[in-house]
């Protein structure tokens, strides 16, 4: 009896001992390592990569108390891969790197152009890369972004990359696009890969000043009219075939693409004002259910019937606006119908003729049309969807906003 309450009383002491000491070990640890925020690849020369690493470091705090921003470092190192850039970090920080905080991967759009699979396939076989971590194409030197990113109202850079991807579900101006994302669609046969895209805003749009959302939307980054401290910006769709970049929608395409994704809550539109050919009306367009899509694949064209339907509140009214009568609401309801269903067919037009790209997902329909996966690789869907033609079919029900009445 005596042996084992001693043996008991080793097992406690061991136990304790461990739990003592783990906290020192720990931190030990994390001031061994150095941790990424943001990876950024270009293109070097003689077939090198150029790849930047943002690290964040320790916050500094004011005489008055108050937090400044969390200043960061950022290096660059030239290397023929992914992989061997990591590792001669590694050796220049001093610490190891540790790429679980990594928010968000940049790549250069001449990088992309000549596909990224490789980068891609590393970044996802290391297990510390979270697969929710976003990528966006940069249309300029991906470390040049890198360098002009600066968030206005974060203090953690790190924090504003967590969010800035939230406003898509509202806004409907870039997709919440991530590298777990991006490698499915890579390794998938119903679909292709997206990206954010990104760039630093330089030109300003020749339609700036117009009095109506539209073409305020044909814009992408690049080319908006906003001005701010934060010298990038993130607006419109990087599309793939492939690991190829083979093309851009804009800020108004992109809503296209998430609302027939089934990724927006609303999202803002203007309209024609059927009493007033010089004048548009802005409306909040609502998803009401998921948008119904039927693939027709009898024969190598296929044929594509896409449905939606959204519930409309008017946002804009003026002082002598006849918005509650119902006969107005009807004309509104049915010139919505008509200029989402123009929206939407050029849009997928876009995608299937000029990019040739299922960025869309319409392949997971398809699929279903095939007794076997070999019936359907013989079709060779990703190939087909060039072929494809679109019927769209819009209905939507607009109200008015419900602040104002009619006394």
């Amino acid at each position: 009896m005596n042996k084992i309450v001693r043996n008991l009383f080793i097992f406690i002491l061991i136990i304790a001992f461990l739990i003592a000491f783990s906290s020192s070990y720990l931190s030990l640890s994390m001031d061994n390592l150095a941790y990424v925020l943001v990876i950024g690849i270009d293109k070097g020369t003689d077939n090198n990569l150029e790849v930047s690493f943002q690290f964040s470091t320790t916050s500094k705090s004011t005489e008055s108390g108050s937090t400044e921003k969390t200043p960061t470092v950022m290096d660059t190192v030239t290397a023929p891969s992914l992989s061997t850039a990591i590792n001669l970090m590694d050796g220049y920080m001093g610490k190891e790197l540790n790429l679980s905080h990594c928010k968000v991967i940049i790549f250069s759009e001449e990088l992309a152009q000549e596909g990224i699979s490789e980068e891609i396939y590393t970044l996802i076989n290391d297990t510390q890369i979270r697969p929710s971590s976003n990528i966006v194409i940069s249309k300029c030197n991906a470390k040049f972004y890198m360098e002009q990113t600066s968030p206005e109202l974060e203090n953690l850079i790190s924090k504003y990359y967590e969010i800035f991807t939230n406003s898509s579900k509202y806004t409907g101006l870039k997709p919440n696009a991530t590298i777990g994302d991006f490698f499915n669609a890579i390794i998938c046969k119903t679909c292709e890969p997206v990206a954010i895209l990104g760039g630093i805003s330089t030109e300003k749009p020749e339609n700036q000043g117009n009095n109506h959302i539209q073409e305020n939307y044909n814009v992408k980054s690049n080319q908006t009219p906003i001005e701010g401290e934060n010298g990038s910006e993130n607006i419109g769709v990087a599309t793939f075939k492939d690991d190829k970049l083979v093309g851009e929608l804009c800020a108004l395409e992109t809503t296209t693409y998430l609302a027939l994704r089934n990724r927006l809550d609303r999202f803002l539109v203007s309209i024609p004002d059927p009493d007033d050919v010089n004048s548009y009306v802005d409306i909040y367009l609502y998803p009401d259910g998921n948008t119904n899509v039927q693939v027709d694949t009898s024969t190598n064209s296929p044929y594509i019937q896409v449905k939606s339907k959204f519930t409309g509140r008017i946002y804009s009214m003026s002082n002598n606006s006849q918005y509650l009568d119902p006969e107005i609401l009807k004309e509104l309801s049915e010139t919505c119908n008509k200029y989402l269903e123009s929206v939407f067919s050029d849009y997928l037009y876009k995608t299937s003729k000029e990019f040739k790209s299922d960025i869309n997902g319409f392949g997971r329909y398809a699929l279903g049309n095939f007794f076997t996966t070999q019936d359907f690789d013989e079709y060779n869907w990703c190939n087909n969807y060039q072929n494809a033609f679109f019927e769209v079919k819009v209905d939507t029900s607009i109200k008015s906003s419900m602040l104002l009445t009619e006394t």
